[in-house]
């Protein structure tokens, strides 16, 4: 008798037969159908991540050959963290940005984007991380506009940008709002235009005017067109989460260890309110002083960048080598008599020898600054010891640590500074009174200077480009003109009406 029935035999053929048929589909599976790899499996997989930006003095640009940024620096940052190459697609406008993105050319947009309703229908954002406010600009010496039905003459904003966007809206409550986009030039090029005269207005971020105006003393604030608005990455739009999931949580890290807010002091802390008269003041001294005293500060700077010592001398003398402050302080460099005698100067007065002397102590006191501060913030301690004194600039830190804020922060300590001035908090310090205040300020000073230089060094190295590309161009070559007087004539070009 069989063990088991045909009834039985049959259900066990047909459960084997199953069983082999699940295993083939399993191993088929397994052989030839991956599951599709998540968007950050992917990048981590080809080992790049590409990240598109706008050429700008906020989001990306080259200088002494060098990438910089806030939104450069920020991708770097996140780059790192994922342990993968950054790749930066750079555009000249956000229209050409956004194609790339909706392409599939990029992974993400890190530009200064402000996120609107109408890019959600498009795009999914990270996280917030600062906010922006739209703002109308002209010229200065034209009427100031009291409203949006005031305006005499054209708006015109880049095609594709948020002002553009910003402006379809108003349009809608001003329907007599004249206004266009031009796709040729891009935000920088506009502003440039409303400077010159030959555009009435545009529209632009808080942050972007207030670093041009530096370039652009021209410029002026009119309106504020809209309440703050938002700025963040921007990813396309997929079922998958992985990125946008891990962009989420690197913000939340770099939030909790402060490189955001590093980052914010270093493209924005310094930028104070805008002075028409002394930006204008400095780019005309800028024509008609630097290139007497360029070679000099190009020679004693040494380590430091020649263009940062020139801005300290423009904060300490205006670049007047008789200079002389009622402390008793002298020359380019307004150093005093005890200083100058250390660093081996016999004559303060003399541009050469004011310019050494003030280079070597500079030098002298970043030397001093402890190593946990970070390399790239150790000249603005150096500086405010260059002002007030190594002494005070340690009671600071001191005095930020006390009051549990980072002592290696520049953005900390600069909001410490002033207390020095209170007999609350001066006395519980080793060296006393100071004037805090002051300090910070100078160093504000400088680094507004000092943004001013770097620009204008940079045009003219591509006016001096410019002339090779013209010699090379000609049956006759030209001599080559001197660099200083390349910047005397982009100076003149900026400041002359």
């Amino acid at each position: 008798m069989p063990i088991f029935s045909t009834r039985v035999l049959t259900y066990l053929r047909c459960i084997f037969r199953l069983f082999i048929g699940m295993m083939l589909t399993l191993a088929l599976a397994g052989c030839d159908f991956h599951t599709p790899s998540s968007q950050l499996e992917q990048i981590r997989q080809r080992g790049e991540i590409r990240v598109g930006t706008l050429y700008g003095p906020t989001s990306y640009y080259q200088r002494d050959d060098v990438a910089q940024g806030f939104d450069y620096e920020l991708a770097q940052l996140y780059a790192d963290w994922l342990g993968v190459k950054l790749t930066i697609v750079p555009a000249y406008s956000t229209a050409e940005l956004v194609e790339q993105l909706q392409k599939g050319k990029l992974d993400l947009a890190a530009a200064a984007i402000v996120v609107t309703p109408e890019r959600r229908k498009l795009f999914r954002f990270g996280p917030g991380f600062y906010q922006v406010s739209p703002k109308l600009v002209y010229r200065n010496g034209s009427p100031r506009p009291k409203g949006l039905g005031d305006i005499k003459g054209s708006i015109v904003v880049p095609a594709g940008s948020t002002g553009e966007d910003l402006m379809r809206e108003l349009a809608k409550q001003y329907p007599n709002l004249n206004w266009r986009t031009n796709r040729d030039a891009d935000l920088e090029e506009l502003l440039k235009q409303v400077a010159d005269g030959e555009v009435d207005y545009t529209v632009v971020q808080d942050t972007i005017l207030a670093r041009t105006q530096r370039y652009y003393p021209e410029l002026t604030e009119g309106l504020t067109l809209a309440s703050k608005q938002t700025v963040a990455w921007a990813m396309t739009k997929v079922p998958d989460d992985s990125l946008y999931a891990s962009i989420i949580d690197f913000f939340g890290q770099r939030f909790m260890d402060g490189a955001i807010a590093k980052l914010d002091e270093k493209y924005f802390g310094h930028v104070q309110n805008f002075d028409f008269v002394d930006t204008r003041t400095f780019l005309k001294r800028a024509k008609s002083l630097l290139p007497k005293y360029q070679a000099m500060f190009q020679t004693h700077a040494r380590e430091i960048d020649w263009r940062l010592l020139a801005a300290i001398s423009y904060q300490e003398s205006h670049w007047d080598p008789q200079a002389r402050s009622y402390t008793g302080v002298r020359g380019m460099m307004m150093l005093t008599e005890p200083t100058a005698k250390a660093m081996g100067i016999s004559d303060r007065t003399h541009p050469e020898e004011s310019i050494k002397g003030g280079a070597r102590y500079l030098e002298e006191m970043m030397d001093k600054v402890p190593d946990s501060v970070p390399a790239d913030e150790k000249v603005w301690f150096a500086l405010t010891a260059y002002n007030i004194g190594y002494g005070h600039m340690m009671d600071a830190r001191r005095l930020t640590k006390q009051l549990g804020k980072n002592p290696d922060a520049w953005s900390d300590v600069k909001e410490v500074l002033p207390l020095l001035q209170q007999a609350r908090w001066h006395r519980k310090v080793r060296y006393g009174y100071a004037r805090g205040g002051e300090a910070r300020n100078y160093v504000n000073n400088v680094r507004q200077y000092y943004q001013s230089l770097l620009w204008l060094d940079n045009e003219q190295q591509k006016a001096h480009r410019r002339e090779e590309l013209d010699e090379d161009d000609s049956s006759e070559p030209a001599a080559p003109a001197e660099r200083p007087a390349i910047i005397a004539e982009v100076v003149k070009q900026i400041i002359t009406p």
